[in-house]
């Protein structure tokens, strides 16, 4: 033949024998079409006794379970309330004694229709420029407007068209429920408005963040939270804000460790006092150091002339012994009194106590269930600290 195939694969399909030509002439083509069928190549179906092809659904979502069907109405209602932000600053170099320029990435969330951006405060800490980028894309510089270092929550302010800005819709972190679904939105790696889901894993942990404090209540999740996830929102199955991831437990930190989010329940008793004043501000009772016991908080220590001396609560008697030429001072815990409650609320820890305290404000009254000489008394306490600035 003056068209010689370069290659011929040959199989056996069905019990019959087949030929292609891979690379035959077109007369070779036409030919190898008019060829009848084999003998045992089966029965042939008549076009009008074959089944129909599925048809897609004119509604792409009727494909969906309910549950991806929920996700993606939380993502496509609320994903424009999530922002992504980026800092610059410097970092020391030990060795030359010089700063070096850094770049930092993280998430927030719109707030309020006057800009403001709620995000961690590990976020912006040290930053020399921030930016906001929103969800259509457009970028704006930020400006710093109060931080809680405390409690890991800062909140910035862009100046963007209200059209612009879609606030999140706040919800109560007191009602959540282990085992509830949860979406967290952020833009991990850089990745803009990144949605992962999952469950609330348990609540009322605790959660060191700074100076020796911890923050009560925080949300474990298992959904994925990667770097660049901190300050986003972590969402119900209504699309409420519920709490602001902000931390990995993990060998790696990456996601394969545990999530957490701050709940919003505290955010929403900070944020105020920052957008209002740039900082918390915290009442003061007057007491420097207590000991945990198994029985309460045994004060060590108070402020003289402080509010819980005025009170008349007592620490621990101070005996001074003299040695010789030396002078000894010995501490009798006895005599302090042993904190068991404020208020209505019993108290076992230190950060159960300073909780309750900072929920107040300076000037309120509060009420410390002690127990004094094996007897329980009740002591009221004026709050001192700064007063809020006046308007």
């Amino acid at each position: 033949m003056k068209h010689l195939a370069t290659c011929l694969v040959s199989a056996v399909c069905g019990g019959a024998f087949a030929v292609w030509l891979l690379d035959a002439s077109p007369r070779d083509a036409l030919v190898a079409q008019d060829r009848p069928a084999a003998q045992n190549s089966g029965p042939r179906i008549p076009a009008a006794e074959r089944p129909p092809l599925p048809v897609p659904p004119a509604d792409p979502d009727e494909e969906l379970t309910d549950d991806e069907r929920q996700a993606v109405a939380v993502y496509d209602r609320y994903n424009k309330s999530v922002v992504n932000i980026t800092t610059r600053g410097s970092r020391p170099d030990g060795f030359f004694l010089l700063e070096l320029p850094s770049e930092g990435s993280g998430s927030g969330s719109v707030i309020d229709r006057g800009g403001h951006v709620l995000t961690n405060y590990h976020v912006v800490e040290g930053a020399r420029q921030v930016e906001v980028t929103l969800y259509d894309g457009k970028t704006y510089d930020a400006t710093f407007v109060g931080a809680d270092p405390i409690y890991d929550i800062a909140v910035i302010r862009v100046d963007a068209p209200e059209e612009a800005l879609h606030p999140v819709v706040f919800g109560d972190s007191s009602r959540l429920r282990v085992g509830q679904r949860v979406y967290a939105i952020g833009n991990p790696f850089g990745l803009e408005r990144t949605m992962t889901t999952g469950i609330i894993s348990s609540l009322n942990r605790t959660l060191g963040i700074r100076a020796g404090r911890t923050i009560k209540s925080i949300i474990q999740i298992d959904a994925a939270v990667n770097p660049g996830n901190s300050g986003g929102p972590l969402l119900d199955s209504r699309g409420r804000l519920i709490g602001m991831n902000t931390a990995i437990a993990s060998a790696t930190g990456q996601n394969s460790g545990v999530g957490f989010a701050i709940p919003v329940n505290l955010v929403t008793r900070v944020v105020p006092q920052l957008v209002k004043h740039g900082r918390v501000i915290r009442p003061e009772i007057g007491i420097v150091k207590v000991y945990e016991t198994e029985k309460g908080l045994l004060i060590s220590r108070l402020v003289p002339g402080g509010p819980a001396e005025r009170a008349g609560l007592r620490g621990p008697r101070i005996e001074r012994v003299r040695r010789g030429l030396l002078i000894i001072e010995r501490e009798d815990r006895s005599a302090a009194d042993l904190i068991v409650g404020v208020d209505a609320e019993e108290v076992r820890t230190t950060d159960d106590f300073l909780g309750y305290i900072e929920a107040r404000r300076p000037g309120d009254t509060v009420e410390l269930k002690i127990i004094r000489d094996s007897r329980p008394l009740a002591v009221p306490v004026v709050l001192g600290g700064e007063e809020p600035p006046a308007k």
